[in-house]
């Protein structure tokens, strides 16, 4: 029986056709964006006393339909730069998320801080699609990859200059991950086949990784408990969504969430 996840898997190899039968790795290079440097994603998240704050725009998900009503992405964009985000994660899936590539393009226009693309990546002309719109890191999804594809991806990136968020949901996926390669590691509290969330996640497979890697715990944090939870666990950084997309003020809800976001020694 397929799970959602199974299913948006099945629909991402449909665009990738689809990609690959209407532009070449060439023409992506011929792009605006592609030739400029990417900004650094991985100081974004690595900065002393604070634990760094991803802010993301997302208009829908499965499990929630649409989050914000009055979506606009560039008003968002506008807010999380004002406010302090440390980077900004943008969803481009159109089928599920209701996130289009054209987003990630126009942000990148106006960015100051990383941008990260936010989609179900299982090939290398996904990677150069990002590039061509403007990202400064991708995310690839260990739970729909192979050990190799791991690889041959996140080389892929790392030759167009593009940093790589490598997200994990359980620690079964460890004996994929080459510590070595991928020092940006993101630990999902939600489950991607039931979108069930629980910030222990992070917990458990944050002790099983040894090496010195940048840590981000993604998804279900909401509050000043959730964020002392996390500072419990030496965690980096912190993706956050729909907490910010449903909030009545973006930027009042962004401000609070940094300062709960500091560590004091």
């Amino acid at each position: 029986m397929k799970n959602i996840l199974d299913e948006i898997v099945e629909v991402k190899h449909e665009e990738v056709k689809t990609l690959r039968r209407d532009f070449t790795l060439s023409r992506f290079s011929d792009t605006e964006h592609f030739d400029a440097n990417c900004l650094d994603f991985t100081s974004a998240l690595s900065k002393p006393n604070i634990i760094s704050i991803i802010a993301e725009i997302k208009k829908a998900s499965p499990s929630k339909g649409i989050i914000r009503e009055d979506f606009d992405h560039m008003a968002i964009a506008d807010i999380y730069h004002e406010n302090g985000a440390d980077a900004i994660s943008v969803l481009t899936d159109k089928t599920f998320f209701q996130g289009n590539i054209s987003y990630l393009n126009n942000i990148a226009r106006m960015k100051t801080i990383p941008l990260l693309r936010k989609d179900f990546i299982i090939d290398e002309y996904q990677i150069f699609e990002a590039k061509s719109n403007g990202a400064d890191a991708v995310l690839l999804i260990s739970e729909i990859l192979s050990k190799t594809q791991i690889t041959e991806l996140t080389d892929a990136a790392s030759e167009i200059g593009l940093a790589v968020l490598l997200e994990m949901h359980s620690e079964s996926q460890l004996s994929k991950i080459d510590l070595s390669r991928n020092k940006i590691i993101g630990i999902n509290n939600r489950d991607l086949t039931k979108f069930k969330t629980d910030l222990k996640t992070t917990e458990l497979i944050s002790e099983k990784i040894n090496g010195d890697v940048i840590l981000v715990s993604e998804s279900g944090i909401k509050n000043k408990d959730d964020i002392n939870f996390i500072k419990g666990v030496n965690v980096d950084a912190v993706l956050i969504g729909e907490h910010f997309m449903s909030a009545d003020n973006i930027g009042d809800s962004l401000k609070e969430m940094k300062q709960y976001c500091q560590i004091n020694d």
